[in-house]
């Protein structure tokens, strides 16, 4: 890093997947670490997302946040409006705005990935659309801030 790299860095700012709540509300084990909520940042969110084998998390869409998915660890099926895409560790995937999408370990070992989503919607409660039953309705959806 150059001396005009540390310069343009104003803050640095650590979350760890335990500092944070596990939402399980759509299914997994789905931890926002990097939010408006918890750091203060602008453009979108971002964190980490564990899933068991034959676990899922159910199929919703984002109206106005693309999705960028990478997984570390497992083998995953992602259908995106109904096409099935394999991925497993090392793979990345780009979930366009507005597509439908459900993403279940297929594996036989826990599924670990990162995500991240942008541009925030206007508002939080705008953010996601549910298009199937979620798996722990009495769970509260995460809360990433932003918005007015």
């Amino acid at each position: 890093m150059t001396d005009t790299d540390r310069t343009s860095i104003s803050r640095t700012v650590k979350v760890s997947a335990g500092q944070v709540e596990a939402n399980t509300r759509r299914g997994g084990d789905i931890r926002v670490t990097l939010s408006p909520k918890t750091v203060g940042c602008t453009s979108g969110f971002g964190g980490t997302l564990t899933l068991v084998p034959g676990d899922h998390v159910t199929e919703h869409y984002h109206p106005y946040s693309e999705e960028f998915i990478h997984v570390i660890t497992g083998e995953l099926e992602m259908t995106l409006d109904g096409q099935p895409v394999r991925l497993t560790a090392g793979d990345s995937l780009l979930v366009p705005i507005g597509v439908r999408h459900r993403l279940v370990n297929t594996g036989t070992e826990t599924a670990c990935c990162a995500f991240h989503l942008s541009p925030l919607a206007p508002r939080p409660e705008l953010g996601h659309v549910d298009t199937d039953q979620v798996r722990h309705p009495e769970a509260a959806d995460p809360r990433v801030g932003g918005g007015t």
